[in-house]
């Protein structure tokens, strides 16, 4: 027997899927509805405006979008190669047809408006991936981890920006770079 999802997760998931690849602005309700197998007056039953299943599918994919950069909390890496673990995964993912950025940038760039639901969600994932360079940056020793953590995040979406723009994988510039960031932060 099948499980099919509830229209609510099918929704998520599609919005996910689809903003990712094309956008949220260029992905009309009526597509939505229809690659998630759910009516519009479900869709609106359930979220009021496309506004709010953006933000909602940001809220509900973005951990997993995020967690997918770090590597596992149980395995025995120093806080510099959990770092460079997240520009090598960076640099694979890059290197795949399905690479389109950072979700999270990508919905705050073409939102245009820092207002947005969907905008809030987006800088919350990404203050998560600053806290985890901070984290890190501070176990090792860097005499200013703020900075440090804000240079790894300009660099991880400056690298996913240059990705997509240039239609190539980055050839280790990003975990090159890193760790040359680190070098100058803590030698």
């Amino acid at each position: 027997m099948t499980s099919i999802a509830p229209p609510r997760e099918r929704l998520l998931r599609a919005a996910a899927d689809l903003f990712y690849a094309e956008g949220p602005a260029a992905v009309g309700v009526e597509r939505l509805c229809q690659t998630a197998g759910v009516s519009k007056r479900s869709m609106y039953q359930l979220f009021a405006t496309k506004d709010d299943v953006i933000a909602e599918s940001l809220r509900t994919h973005g951990p997993a979008a995020v967690a997918s950069y770090f590597p596992d909390p149980a395995a025995d890496m120093p806080p510099r190669e959990r770092i460079l673990h997240v520009f090598a995964r960076l640099e694979e993912l890059a290197g795949t047809p399905a690479f389109h950025g950072c979700p999270f940038v990508n919905t705050a760039i073409e939102l245009h408006d820092p207002g947005h639901p969907a905008a809030a969600v987006a800088l919350h994932f990404k203050k998560l991936l600053e806290a985890y360079f901070q984290q890190h940056a501070t176990t090792l020793g860097a005499p200013d981890p703020d900075f440090l953590a804000a240079q790894l995040t300009m660099l991880f979406d400056g690298s996913a920006v240059r990705a997509v723009m240039r239609a190539e994988p980055l050839h280790g510039l990003a975990v090159r770079a890193a760790d040359a960031l680190l070098d100058a932060a803590v030698g």
